[in-house]
């Protein structure tokens, strides 16, 4: 595998992560996103279909159209929504075409729609931008351990490590800048996640 992909010693790449790796060409983190999700989309499929064989082909449709559009990947859910979305696409192609059999209620109302309404969508959009402000306000020090335990899903120990600081002293930071979100947020009327 290459050196962009994480070795057993190290923590696991995030699908963000290696969707813009994807991106970049690289085959290897396309290898292991498929791995982590080719059973979910199989099974997703296999449901809206009622068709374990063509479950099985779109799969490979839905990992070359992540392999070609990669890049379109904003980031705006999660990894797996993305490509739960894709695949739904596939399906619904695959329905459509069917000429023998029509696509009747029952059928789509076991179709999910993984996209967010436009009112949850602009909540998001919201919630990041109040978020993004927030921890503009968090010193550098707090700002770097936040960032790295919950962008780059890194573990306390592993920041402690990284950054040759005592592990106490993550575990404190992280304390004091959870506090300081918590107010921040609670100032502009938002709760945060961890309660």
């Amino acid at each position: 595998m290459s050196d962009d992909l994480p070795t057993p010693a190290r923590a696991p790449t995030s699908d963000a992560v290696l969707l813009s790796l994807v991106a970049q060409g690289k085959r290897d983190a396309l290898e292991l996103l498929f791995r982590r999700h080719n059973a979910k989309v199989f099974r997703f499929l296999a449901r809206l279909l009622d068709n374990e064989a063509v479950a099985e082909e779109l799969v490979s449709e839905v990992f070359l159209e992540v392999w070609r559009h990669a890049g379109a990947f904003a980031a705006r859910s999660q990894a797996s929504t993305w490509l739960l979305s894709i695949a739904r696409h596939k399906a619904l192609s695959v329905l459509r075409r069917r000429r023998t059999e029509q696509l009747d209620e029952e059928t789509a109302g076991r179709i999910e729609d993984p996209a967010d309404s436009p009112e949850v969508a602009l909540q998001k959009t919201q919630q990041s931008a109040i978020l993004r402000d927030v921890l503009e306000q968090l010193s550098p020090v707090q700002r770097q351990i936040v960032d790295l335990v919950y962008y780059r899903e890194r573990t306390i120990d592993d920041v402690a490590k990284s950054l040759r600081i005592p592990l106490a002293t993550v575990k404190t930071r992280m304390f004091y800048a959870r506090k300081r979100i918590g107010e921040l947020l609670a100032a502009r009327g938002v709760a945060p996640a961890w309660g």
